[in-house]
């Protein structure tokens, strides 16, 4: 399974892989934001039988692990530049010491980002160990319009000094996207998505502009996957304990109302042989064509049953008529 990013004439796989979790451990405005311990050689591994099991896509950022999710991608595909399209974001301010990231000017709205977007891409650049980026991401959800208008100038310069390929914006606001992907060098929004979450008028605004859905929260940070119970606890330095930002997690656990419907859905999803893990990417896929998930991983046996999603492709319009019956919606 193919789709495309944007109007940018790039190929990519169905499912990317989100690299948050193999960046280790770090803090997010003060709150810790990795997802506990990591195996770099368990990551490598799992990021090279992803290549291996047709997945081309690796989303990143310089916040992940501040700075270290990068460079354990760029070990991982070292001497398979060709065979990849490599996407990471932008927009904070990282303490590579300290393993803390901030706001820039500590304003989420604000923040002064296109004045260090050139030091950011350099260091990304470096991590990642590569000559350009494919998909570079403005990282800040809430960033005003007019702050990323300016981002937006300096990513048209990037392009044209052959630094990065196209552009994209990681946030959910409709009317964000509006004015900044007007330029066909704007290929993708990556935005959350799953079977109980997403901005639906994203999604479809998405479609009118000819923009790539990168999907992040697919698997609902695990919930989705059949693997947890209300009384599922996640250790002090998993960011899982802190997520009451998340619909499917209220204090340190997943909420009793998505394990619920996940149980309601759960014969639908797992139709023709799928898992629960591969059911959900396939609900992603059915619910649009520009859409591409980005589910994250740990481990090997995660990237496998993620890429053998493919070969199942999207549930059938009945099936998706079906859960939408089942939710009441």
């Amino acid at each position: 399974m193919k789709r495309k990013l944007g109007q940018s004439g790039i190929e990519v796989s169905a499912v990317g892989m989100g690299c948050w979790a193999i960046g280790g451990l770090f803090d997010y405005l003060g709150s810790p934001a990795g997802w506990g311990g990591v195996d770099d050689n368990e990551s490598i591994r799992a990021v090279q039988t992803a290549v291996d099991h047709g997945c081309n896509f690796f989303d990143t950022a310089l916040n992940y692990g501040c700075g270290y999710s990068e460079q354990v991608l760029g070990k991982a595909l070292k001497g398979r530049r060709d065979q990849v399209v490599v996407a990471t974001k932008f927009g904070h301010e990282v303490d590579f010491i300290k393993k803390d990231v901030q706001f820039y000017d500590g304003s989420e709205e604000n923040g002064d980002v296109a004045s260090h977007m050139r030091t950011d891409l350099e260091t990304s650049l470096k991590n990642l160990d590569i000559d350009y980026i494919d998909l570079y991401q403005l990282h800040v959800w809430g960033l005003s319009i007019e702050r990323a208008m300016a981002v937006r100038d300096n990513l048209e310069t990037f392009i044209r000094e052959g630094k990065i390929r196209t552009y994209g914006w990681s946030t959910d606001r409709a009317d964000a996207v509006k004015a900044f992907a007007t330029d066909s060098n704007c290929s993708a929004v990556q935005m959350g998505l799953n079977i109980f979450d997403g901005n639906m008028e994203l999604l479809a605004l998405c479609e009118e502009m000819g923009l790539a859905s990168v999907n992040r929260t697919p698997l609902g940070m695990g919930v989705l996957t059949g693997k947890f119970t209300p009384q599922t606890t996640f250790a002090d330095d998993d960011v899982r304990k802190y997520v009451n930002w998340f619909g499917g997690f209220s204090d340190g656990s997943p909420t009793q109302e998505w394990i619920d419907a996940l149980n309601s859905v759960s014969e639908v999803l797992t139709s023709n042989g799928r898992s629960l893990t591969q059911g959900a990417l396939a609900w992603i896929w059915g619910k649009s064509e520009v859409t591409i998930p980005i589910p994250g991983f740990k481990t090997v046996a995660q990237v496998e049953e993620n890429c053998k999603a493919m070969a199942f492709g999207p549930l059938t319009e009945s099936q998706m008529a079906e859960i939408d019956q089942i939710l009441g919606r």
